[in-house]
């Protein structure tokens, strides 16, 4: 196991280090990328050589660099002869602004590999998303639900998976998809038929047993944040009864004043509640659960 603080926000490791080809070079120095962040540097070299990572990493770290770059990398170097339709690398993120997020740096980094990028998540067009996906793509990103609806109505087939991610493993558990990417991961090849990366921000033993169970003898990377909340973060547990509560939070709005508050509840009557409570008490609030459409939220 390798384990770093991430007391630097770069390392020494240069990516002229590392033997990529052209077109990865191109889409890093166009990037402006010179060195590599402590993530990178671990995770690049194990990878490179084949070797499944498991890695502990915060958001900002550079993670989606680091596995795009041995995406591109391992897909141009075996390269078929005839380029097909179905995809040859598998991206899964847990929600879809960290689908779009990376489909975002995609583009900037695989912008000369003229490999073909595509998305999958709710919200949005359903058969203009389906239509990209049976054009063709080689490296598909997306939310578990949305890929399994595709998949099963045969609009691509994973036998073709030569490179796995799995992105935020740990919010996967905490919102319930880890049936479904356990589902997609036995649709794919073999985990020692392809290589696999997992990054989240713990690698705690649901992770690890995640790990183990769909890849092939992951190298553990640790990447411990000097600081675990911010400093202008300021903490506060209360333990009110259930008939204390909305009193407590009414005026815990109210001594708050006009800022913007999230309150986060556990079932969408919950949130109803909430707000029709808040709204009774002269306080304007509007409730977001999975019945809200996504341009509304």
């Amino acid at each position: 196991m390798t384990h770093k603080p991430a007391s630097s926000p770069l390392s020494d490791v240069a990516f002229s280090d590392f033997d990529l080809l052209p077109a990865v070079r191109a889409g890093i120095d166009e990037a402006g990328f010179t060195h590599c962040t402590p993530i990178q540097a671990l995770t690049l070299p194990a990878a490179l050589q084949g070797k499944d990572v498991a890695g502990q990493a915060q958001t900002g770290t550079g993670k989606t660099a680091a596995f795009l770059l041995v995406i591109f990398q391992r897909l141009l170097r075996d390269m078929p002869e005839k380029q097909g339709k179905n995809p040859r690398s598998l991206i899964l993120a847990p929600t879809r602004e960290l689908a779009l997020q990376i489909h975002k740096d995609a583009l900037l980094l695989g912008g000369h590999t003229g490999l073909r990028f595509g998305l999958a998540y709710g919200g949005v067009d359903y058969e203009k998303q389906r239509k990209t996906l049976q054009d063709g793509v080689d490296i598909l990103i997306g939310t578990p639900g949305r890929i399994i609806d595709y998949f099963k109505q045969r609009v691509f087939n994973l036998n073709h998976i030569d490179v796995m991610v799995l992105d935020e493993a740990d919010r996967m558990f905490d919102l319930g998809f880890i049936k479904d990417i356990r589902y997609l991961l036995r649709k794919l090849p073999a985990p020692d038929k392809r290589l696999n990366m997992l990054f989240s921000a713990t690698l705690s033993q649901r992770v690890m047993e995640l790990a183990y169970e769909h890849m092939n003898e992951p190298e553990l990377i640790r990447i411990e944040p000097d600081k675990v909340t911010a400093d202008r973060v300021r903490q506060a547990v209360f333990f009110p009864s259930n008939e204390d509560k909305m009193r407590l939070l009414i005026g815990l709005v109210r001594e708050m004043g006009e800022g913007r508050i999230m309150i986060f509840v556990n079932m969408k009557r919950e949130a109803e509640r909430v707000q029709d409570f808040l709204e009774a008490n002269g306080i304007h609030a509007r409730a977001i659960s999975g019945d809200v459409p996504q341009n509304k939220r």
